[in-house]
């Protein structure tokens, strides 16, 4: 959205009831305003982060029944049944989620259709909540002894919610925090590598989502001044999905625009469709179902993408303003010559096949280590087993002297070991500054609430100037504003690498980092790396380019079926018959 789109945007929303308008299109307003909050939580959980819920009906409901129930038993300030109903759902949302968001694949989504019923069924059957009568006779809120009612009055007390909502959810995303949530939807893998909890984020996902619906049901209860179970049932959550889907799950403001056109698009065809077909009955589903195959076979990203094409471009590129940003903490390198790195005796099994077969080696500071060997050789499985990737099967794994097996990758990244990979991982949506600075997430701290109340800018400015000089160490400055996805492979590489090193590591762990490059890349790659062994940077990097290995290692590793093979240094690997005959089939 433009700049001056959001202010626009507000100023029309908030004085609408000022206007000479008839009521129903306040009526409507006020339904628009309180579905999008629903769905931009949706945004949020499954078009950033990737995890479908059907249940958000539910959130709605223990939002809606806290209010209702309080309202009509005590006498709690409207702020006072908010705040009961918000902790409902985020307590309900922990549960829910430490049950389910380790799940993955259909098991996810089919998890929150059962808890969405099982909570819609719990509300239903509830003596003191009236059964599925519901509670009747909410007085209508009031503040500071003004009677909001339930059509003007309220309006600008919901799009102000909503817009505020927005505003915060816009701003999480572009922001530390934002990006781990966005990280989320390419898997755990790269995410945990760069030191980010993936849990802790989906569950951070869901509980804003299940916040936002509370809060939606808190001011529907208000509004409709009564409450009962099936608004809030399973075919209501679908609905919900179908409104973020079809306005863009992955845009702010498509919560709005899908909702909109739900909500205008549904009474409409209520009235529409029976005289039509000369007969009552919910056809408008069938009409919905219709649309949104057509609209996600023309339009995959949803109507705001479409939208997005006839409005004025976006200002571009972020503004560069971290120019004298402080530099972020650096880690103390180890001392020359220092053992950082042992692998003793790693074995790993699938089931009967043998991937990596007691393999030892080491890493000493200030050294190049190359891993090498045929393809199917256990190389980048060896890799898995160091980062914390995989699971050891046998022997160990030691980082200065300290055993490493079994602590998540997450942790193994925060002690200084960072990694590329052989199929390159990243966020094609993120520009590749946004990508690099995610390296540089275990160097900072703010939080969620920090990041919606724009006071981590600083320490944004840190992070991205850190990014940039990671990116101009390895040549790719001119680019950082270009979106990661329209990068050539051999440019995707080298921007994983400046991700790496954006994390400070002591060992940098290169999964084939020369795969795809051209000859004068290469040469300027092995410079870069040079470089870093310089600084005190120490390599171990798999690759099938022996010039490029055989000009850079100190020493090599060589692997055959999963075994070590020999070891040595450049020279002996290449006089070593054995090696000739494992990369050629024959010892002559």
């Amino acid at each position: 959205m433009p700049r001056w789109g959001f202010p626009a945007f507000a100023a029309v929303m908030l004085g609408l009831p000022l206007l000479p308008v008839p009521d129903f299109w306040i009526t409507q307003s006020l339904y628009i305003g309180l579905y999008a909050l629903v769905a931009l939580g949706l945004v949020l959980l499954t078009g950033v982060a990737g995890l479908t819920s059907f249940g958000q009906a539910a959130f709605v409901g223990v939002g809606a029944y806290a209010a209702a129930w309080l309202a009509t038993q005590t006498a709690l300030p409207p702020l006072a049944t908010l705040a009961v109903g918000v902790g409902l759902a985020v307590g309900a949302a922990l549960v829910l989620g430490l049950l389910t968001l380790r799940m993955s694949g259909h098991y996810l989504p089919l998890a929150t259709i059962c808890w969405g019923l099982a909570l819609n069924y719990t509300m239903a059957n509830m003596e003191g909540l009236g059964k599925y009568d519901g509670i009747l006779g909410i007085p209508a809120m009031q503040f500071f002894g003004v009677d909001l009612g339930t059509g003007r009055g309220l309006h600008p007390l919901v799009w102000a919610i909503a817009l505020v909502a927005a505003l915060a959810v816009a701003r999480l995303l572009d922001s530390r925090p934002g990006r781990a949530i966005r990280a989320l939807k390419s898997g755990a893998t790269m995410a945990e590598a760069m030191g980010i909890s993936t849990f802790r984020y989906k569950l951070t996902a869901f509980v804003i989502a299940a916040v936002l619906a509370a809060v939606s049901g808190w001011l529907f209860a208000h509004f409709q001044r009564s409450v009962s179970p099936s608004p809030f049932s399973i075919n209501k959550g679908i609905e919900y999905l179908f409104m973020a889907v079809l306005g863009g799950v992955g845009h702010v403001w498509g919560a709005f625009l899908g909702s909109a056109v739900v909500r205008l698009t549904e009474d409409q065809l209520q009235v529409l469709l029976p005289k039509l077909l000369g007969t009552g009955g919910n056809f408008e589903t069938i009409v919905f179902g219709v649309v949104l195959v057509v609209v996600l076979k023309v339009v995959p990203d949803g109507l705001w993408s479409f939208v997005g094409r006839w409005r004025p471009a976006a200002a571009g590129a972020r503004a560069r303003d971290w120019a004298g940003a402080e530099p972020l903490p650096r880690r103390p390198k180890p001392a020359p010559g220092e053992r950082l790195l042992e692998v003793d005796a790693v074995r790993k099994q699938f089931g009967g096949l043998v991937a990596v077969n007691d393999v030892s080696f080491d890493v000493n500071a200030g050294e190049i280590v190359a891993l090498i060997g045929p393809n199917g050789a256990g190389k980048s499985t060896t890799f898995n087993l160091i980062t914390g990737v995989l699971s050891l099967s046998g022997g160990a794994v030691r980082w200065r002297g300290q055993g490493i097996a079994g602590r998540p990758a997450r942790a193994i990244a925060r002690l200084g070991v960072s990694r590329t990979f052989q199929h390159v991982k990243m966020i094609p949506e993120m520009t590749v500054l946004e990508n690099v600075a995610l390296g540089g997430y275990g160097r900072t701290s703010s939080g969620v609430a920090r990041a919606m109340l724009r006071l981590d800018r600083a320490e944004e400015k840190r992070l991205f100037a850190e990014a940039e000089a990671q990116l101009a160490r390895i040549g790719m400055a001119e680019r950082m504003h270009e979106p990661a996805g329209n990068l050539p492979l051999g440019a995707q590489r080298l921007m994983e690498i400046a991700r790496a090193l954006a994390t400070d590591p002591a060992l940098l762990l290169l999964d084939e980092p020369a795969a795809g490059l051209r000859h004068h890349e290469k040469r300027a790659l092995a410079a870069a790396l040079r470089q870093l062994k310089a600084e005190g940077v120490s390599l171990l990097l798999v690759e099938h380019d022996m010039d490029f290995v055989m000009g850079l290692a100190d020493r090599v590793v060589v692997m055959e079926f999963g075994t070590k093979l020999m070891e040595g240094t450049p020279a002996e690997v290449q006089a070593s018959p054995e090696v000739r005959a494992a990369y050629l089939g024959t010892e002559h």
